[in-house]
């Protein structure tokens, strides 16, 4: 399994070097097949053309939930002015 790794790792270098960037787009994910367990036939077998890659700094915890976006010409309300709402509802002696 680790040559299969060594393997489709070189080729892709190699198509890299070329500058055959379609090509090693296509190794990498039959290299990230190979990781995940799959044989070097059924990677290569497998089509990822339609796979799109999750973009930096969308993983972490809560990234499942949707970006919420008001309505059109929706207006935050008005911050309330410091000076008159007092110190938290405590009363100054």
């Amino acid at each position: 399994m680790t040559s299969d790794i060594e393997t489709v790792r070189l080729r892709m270098e190699a198509a890299a070097q070329a500058l055959d960037f379609e090509q090693a787009k296509r190794l990498r994910d039959q290299l990230n097949l190979i990781r995940g367990g799959a044989s070097l036939a059924e990677a290569e077998a497998s089509d990822t053309s339609d796979l799109t890659r999750q973009q930096p700094g969308k993983m972490g915890l809560g990234t499942s939930q949707q970006r919420m976006t008001p309505p059109e010409g929706w207006k935050p309300p008005p911050k309330p002015d410091s000076m008159t709402t007092g110190n938290g509802g405590k009363r100054r002696r």
